[in-house]
């Protein structure tokens, strides 16, 4: 079986990739910060018969990354995808620069950037191993768009990019794709942005866009899901 490992696993995309994946027969790895959310996202996935482990913890802790790593040798001695999923806004709502705390832009460096690469410098030889394996991780149109408050939040995400982006060059016989979602109904959105009622597609109506990455498999790079969803 294939093995995953989803960061941020406990609601939201990081949830809806898990069922998909458990669907197609992965055996999977998951994170997230709250036990029992995690726990009861991961009782609802092994119902797809596949194995599943449920580690909470921060993926900003080295220790924590090094246990979804050994996890993930344990269910299959090797890595075919690491989805970077977790993410921290630096500010709950979301803020002007000229007001967003200093250790609130750390936080989200620290858990979108620094973490991330941090668990891919675990998971590397658990990837070469592989088919081999791919790296997601998950981006934001915050990254390469100026949008009033989502200054500290895109800054972090453009860091995620260019390290993907290096990641790729570095490591050519992996798939290496940072994967913008596009606008979504989430916890995460609600907390960034409380008030706003207007309608977002749900996680799984773009969970076909990351499915189609792993089906064809294009080169390295950054993508959109909703255009992969649309077949562009």
């Amino acid at each position: 079986m294939p093995v995953a490992i989803i960061t941020g696993a406990s609601k939201g995309l990081g949830h809806a990739l898990g069922a998909a994946f458990a669907r197609r027969g992965w055996d999977l790895v998951l994170d997230a910060r709250t036990a029992p959310a995690l726990e009861a996202s991961a009782e609802e996935l092994r119902r797809y018969g596949t194995g599943v482990r449920a580690l909470p913890g921060d993926v900003t802790d080295a220790r924590h990354r090094a246990e979804l790593v050994a996890a993930a040798r344990e269910l299959g001695g090797s890595l075919d995808l690491l989805v970077s999923n977790a993410s921290a806004l630096g500010a709950e709502p979301l803020v002007r620069l000229e007001e967003l705390p200093l250790e609130g832009l750390r936080a989200a460096l620290e858990t979108n950037v620094v973490a991330a690469l941090g668990l891919v410098q675990e998971a590397l030889p658990l990837l070469r191993a592989g088919t081999p394996g791919a790296v997601v991780a998950v981006s934001s149109d915050a990254a390469t768009g100026a949008y009033g408050t989502w200054g500290g939040y895109g800054a972090s995400k453009a860091a995620l990019d260019r390290l993907v982006a290096v990641l790729a060059v570095e490591e050519p016989a992996l798939r290496v794709w940072a994967v913008d979602p596009g606008d979504m109904g989430t916890d995460l959105y609600a907390a960034a942005v409380p008030g706003d009622d207007d309608p977002r597609p749900a996680p799984d109506e773009v969970v076909p866009g990351f499915l189609r990455l792993l089906d064809e498999r294009p080169a390295s790079g950054r993508y959109a899901a909703p255009a992969l969803v649309a077949g562009r």
